[in-house]
């Protein structure tokens, strides 16, 4: 089964029609919508779950996976890839209530399904626009689904970009800001991204990236898309996809950058916090700390601290200010995932699948909670409705 590139005029005419019976439903009084949460900070600002975690319910997934869950109202959406090469693609929408499956749909990949054995096809997050949910996937398969699972378009990149892949998988997660879909497709050869309109699915824009391999998720500074990459930061308008401001002293491929209090917390030369302006053409170096490197999980910015997770296991606590470190935590590892936070707890899952609860306001930081789900777990949790929301291989946890 393969989706043609002149399938664009039946998009256009399904997209449309489609969007004018979709309905908002209502939502918990804070949706996750995308990747690490609302504009991909992680933080919640409902409070989270108590320390002592216990498993609400557990669903079935098939195949493999390391995107993480995302919930619209009492909706929990997320992906996952079956078969012997992993080209069926699945989306799932499950009652973030009781854990029941609302619906599946299973759609066969048009791209390139090679990655690398610790990751999955079903890598990159999904993300809503409160009406519809789009599903990428390391094949470059792209679907939009409104929240019934009605397929409303679909877009095979690789069809119209035969050479945007890697060998290691691609894991970037789409983002959606105001009335365009932000796609990712950065990697070492035919490396891009582009702003999609998310009722057709056509380009508004497309914008030439370096070609280097790439992991990280755009994130939003005020009404900015910022794109990372090996080279470093580019803000771009949203709408069309124009220049807007540009860092050039690199930073990382697998940590994203964050945004919290006017300013960017960069991983670039271990991390350094940036503070944009409108009529700058680059933004300027508040403070850099070498040694407040992250590892693969991206960082947290919690009140006035920020807080690291490095190589070694070690939750770093950091004034979010001057970037002046306070104390160290040693956790129960490795990680892949990242941190996300609620109040004044951090909820961390390590690759073994022990979920650790961190109480921040202690004076070295304390473990306040553990829950050993028994099984790999290698992407990050989602918060809503006081509940984390975890996924692991093989199954979908509601944790409370």
């Amino acid at each position: 089964m393969r989706f043609p590139n002149t399938f664009l005029n039946f998009v256009r005419r399904l997209g449309l029609s489609a969007s004018l019976c979709v309905l908002t439903l209502p939502g918990f009084a804070e949706d996750w919508r995308q990747f690490r949460g609302p504009a991909g900070t992680g933080v919640s600002v409902q409070p989270g779950p108590a320390a002592k975690l216990s498993v609400r319910w557990t669903a079935d997934l098939p195949g493999q996976g390391l995107s993480s869950p995302i919930i619209v109202g009492d909706r929990v959406f997320v992906t996952a890839s079956s078969g012997p090469r992993e080209q069926r693609l699945h989306v799932f929408c499950f009652s973030a209530s009781t854990g029941e499956k609302r619906w599946e749909r299973v759609l066969l990949a048009t791209g390139r399904t090679m990655c690398h054995e610790k990751t999955a096809v079903a890598a990159p997050t999904p993300c809503s626009d409160g009406q519809r949910v789009f599903a990428l996937f390391s094949s470059n398969d792209l679907f939009c689904f409104d929240l019934d699972g009605n397929l409303l378009w679909l877009r095979g990149l690789t069809l119209d970009y035969p050479n945007a892949s890697n060998s290691l998988g691609m894991a970037s997660s789409p983002i959606v800001i105001g009335e365009t879909l932000i796609v990712p497709s950065e990697n070492d050869s035919e490396s891009f991204t582009a702003g999609l309109d998310p009722v057709t699915g056509l380009n508004k824009w497309k914008l030439d990236r370096p070609k280097l391999a790439n992991w990280t998720t755009p994130v939003i500074f005020q009404t900015a898309a910022v794109l990372q990459s090996g080279k470093g930061l580019l803000a771009v308008d949203p709408a069309t996809g124009s220049r807007l401001w540009e860092y050039t002293d690199g930073a990382d491929t697998m940590s994203s950058s964050v945004v919290a209090h006017g300013m960017i917390f960069a991983p670039s030369h271990g991390l350094t916090a940036l503070k944009p302006a409108a009529d700058q053409a680059s933004p300027a170096q508040l403070w850099r700390v070498e040694q407040l490197k992250p590892s693969t999980g991206s960082v947290i910015v919690l009140g006035e601290k920020v807080y690291v997770l490095n190589s070694a296991g070690v939750l770093v606590q950091a004034d979010a200010t001057t970037g002046e470190r306070a104390w160290k935590l040693r956790l129960t590892g490795p990680f892949s995932g990242s941190p996300v936070g609620a109040g004044t707890q951090l909820y961390v899952v390590s690759e073994k699948g022990v979920v650790q609860v961190i109480d921040t306001t202690a004076p070295e930081g304390a473990v306040a909670g553990q829950l050993d789900l028994k099984e790999e777990v290698l992407s990050t949790p989602a918060l809503a409705d006081g509940a984390l929301f975890v996924r692991s291989a093989n199954h979908l946890r509601r944790l409370q």
